[in-house]
């Protein structure tokens, strides 16, 4: 079975939301305030989140990822009327810090260890990745923390992953691309970086062929 990174890489560039940071968290947090619809609404509210990201790129227009996320927790309180609609500022600020997985900062540590350069690319406006980093104390381990707003276009547009290579000065088969999202790391691919699937909840695959070099369960998959 071959490495799950390549000899030659140099660099790891992870996605952020789902990938290093759990989306769900925050509604987990005040789940007992929002009543029997909070995994509804988390559900919504992401959703919705990466729907409005993939219309406006689509459109030719921008907004801010953060502005997308409040208006997605917005729609997602329409379509849960039962939920408490005053745990709204909680929720926003509970996105702000969202939980790290447990294993993300030993994986990039360890892949520090072995002189691989790690960043994040994201979709996240650059104020709500310094707050999720910040608060999940991952500064120390991450060579970069880039945001689309750089290119104000959302990923799987080729834009917005041209931002990696550009700030980390490398060449395409330099650099793995680790997502919990399938669809971006069917965009990854596409793009011409070596793509990751980070399959925590065991999904089946949506994009059978545009297929990634390895599918993992945990981060922990990328030290084997």
């Amino acid at each position: 079975m071959p490495s799950v990174i390549p000899a030659g890489t140099k660099a790891v560039v992870f996605d952020a939301y789902g990938t290093l940071f759990d989306v769900h968290s925050a509604v987990a947090r005040h789940a007992a305030q929002i009543g029997p619809e909070a995994t509804r609404l988390s559900e919504l509210w992401r959703a919705k989140q990466l729907e409005y990201s993939w219309v406006l790129s689509l459109a030719g227009r921008y907004e801010s990822f953060w502005s997308l996320t409040e208006k997605a927790l917005d729609y997602a309180f329409a379509r849960c009327s039962t939920a408490d609609y005053s745990v709204r500022p909680l929720l926003l600020d509970a996105y702000r810090g969202l939980d790290a997985y447990p294993e993300v900062r030993i994986t990039l540590q360890a892949l520090r260890d072995r002189g691989l350069r790690t960043a994040i690319l994201s979709n996240g406006d650059p104020a709500m990745l310094s707050a999720s980093v910040s608060s999940s104390d991952l500064g120390n381990v991450l060579d970069a923390v880039l945001s689309v707003d750089a290119a104000k276009i959302f990923k799987t547009s080729p834009d917005a992953y041209q931002l990696a290579l550009e700030e980390l000065s490398l060449n395409l088969d330099e650099i793995v691309f680790v997502s919990s999202n399938r669809w971006d790391v069917a965009g990854a691919a596409v793009f011409g970086f070596t793509p990751v699937w980070v399959n925590r909840l065991g999904m089946p695959d949506e994009y059978t062929d545009i297929p990634p070099r390895a599918v993992i369960d945990s981060l922990y998959g990328l030290l084997t």
